[in-house]
This record gives C-alpha cells, structure tokens and sequence, in this order.
C-alpha cells in the first residue's frame, strides 16, 4: 500500500466524478444511501444501545456507498447485496469493520460528551433528538459554543475515519492502523481536501438555494408539506452524491488493491 500526495485541483475532480458516477445509477445510489439512512435509523430504536448501533453501522453504510460508486463507474447496477459488503469480507475484515464501528461510536460520543461540559448537555439533547431547538436556545452563548466545541472536535475524528473503511475492506490493515493511515493521508492531501470541502460546500449552497426557489414559487399549488417533503429528497440526494465521491478521494489518495482494483481504477 503507498500513499499518494495530489494537487489541490483533485479535490474538484473529486467532486465532478462523484456527481457523474451517481448520475450513472442514480435510482440505484439514491435506493442504497435511503436504505442505510433508514438502517441507522432503525437502530437507533433498539433499547438503551440503539443510538451508540445506530453510529457503529456508519463506516458500513460508507463502505457500502465506496462500493456502489466503484460498480456504478464499471457500468455495473449496484445492488441492495453491497450493503452485506462489510459482512462479505471474511471472518478476520468483519471484525475489523465491527472494531472501527466501535471506536466511531465510542469517539462521537465522546465528542458529544465534551460538549455537554460546556452548556450542561442541551446541545447534545437537541442533536440526539431528546429535545427541540428553540430561537432561544439556539441564541444562548453557551450552546453556541458547545456546538462550535463538538464541530472543532469532530473534524479530526472524520479524518481518522475518511479512508478507514476502505483500507480495511480493501487493503486488510487492521482498525487502528487503518485509523492512523486515513488521517495521515487527509493531512498530507490537506490542500485537495480543502477544495474538495469547500466545493461540495457550493454545490450544497447552490442546490438548496435553487430548490428553495423552486419550492417558494410552487409552494401555493404544491402546499408546505409538499414543499418542505422535496427540499428533504433534494438534501437527501445532495448527500448520496456526496457519499457517492469518497471512494475517489480514496482511489487517489492510496495505490489500488489487486481486489477490485478495476474498479477503483474505472
């Protein structure tokens, strides 16, 4: 396994190609991001675990996505089955991606947990959903900085997860090694993945503004639910496309398997 130092400029054509291998299947991408979001959210029913399962099965569900993208861009129809990919590997990979769900677990929820030193919890309360943001709340100094506080504190702990999933699935490194490669790869890349940022930043901005637009001009014949119903689908593909572009930054970042290295060569 090498690792490999890109331009600031392939941050951009991560994104491109992102948007263009989604665009290849994008009933079949869009089906698989809902049937994973829709996973987690299952899980986050089961008692007393369900929130800590419901961000173990994160690295699946990104894995999952690296998977369909590379077959979308062979010309190959993904199907519901990538989503076992992680359950598909071997007896040794399952429980290295059952490890790195864990440490994702572990580490989010301590990042929430630091939070709550901060504005007594209310942040993490509004942000697992166990109670409602008001104008108010959302104006108190203390939750904005617990909320600042959480997204300082989760920057670092994406990057060590970025690239965890594939260099498990595709390269076998063990969790903690894969944990260390991935953030060394993101900071020596630090320039591409700026861009790469702040452009899927643009086209966020630009479709939601768009879409708002769309929806305010209709939202008389279409009525609110109907309206706020397609901004949701419209957010929801935004980010399908945006999970759907990380199995590129990962195929620049590090040199191809033999396993499936077509595909993350296509």
């Amino acid at each position: 396994m090498k690792l490999h130092l890109v331009p600031a400029r392939t941050g951009l054509q991560w994104v491109r190609l992102g948007i263009r291998a989604f665009w290849r299947q994008p009933m079949a991408l869009a089906a698989l991001f809902f049937m994973a979001m829709a996973a987690m959210s299952i899980a986050t029913m089961v008692p007393l675990i369900g929130p800590a399962l419901a961000l173990a099965l994160l690295p699946s569900a990104t894995l999952a996505m690296m998977v369909a993208a590379a077959e979308a861009m062979q010309g190959h129809f993904p199907t519901p089955t990538v989503l076992l990919a992680t359950f598909r590997t071997g007896r040794e990979q399952l429980r290295s991606m059952l490890a790195l769900g864990a440490l994702y677990a572990v580490g989010f929820l301590g990042v929430i947990a630091l939070s709550a030193l901060v504005d007594g919890g209310q942040f993490a309360k509004v942000y697992l959903g166990h109670a409602p943001l008001s104008r108010e709340l959302a104006e108190e100094p203390s939750f904005q900085a617990a909320m600042w506080l959480a997204m300082a504190l989760y920057l670092p702990l994406s990057l060590l997860f970025w690239h965890a999933p594939g260099l498990v699935y595709w390269h076998k490194v063990p969790p903690v090694k894969a944990l260390f490669f991935s953030i060394v790869a993101c900071v020596r890349n630090f320039w591409a993945f700026t861009v790469f940022g702040f452009a899927w930043l643009g086209v966020f901005l630009i479709a939601g503004l768009a879409v708002a637009l769309a929806t305010g001009l209709l939202i008389g014949v279409l009525g609110a639910g109907f309206a706020a119903g397609i901004m949701m689908a419209a957010a929801m593909l935004l980010a399908a496309m945006f999970f759907t572009s990380v199995v590129f930054t990962f195929r620049d970042c590090f040199e191809p398997p033999d396993r499936a290295g077509t595909a993350l060569q296509s």
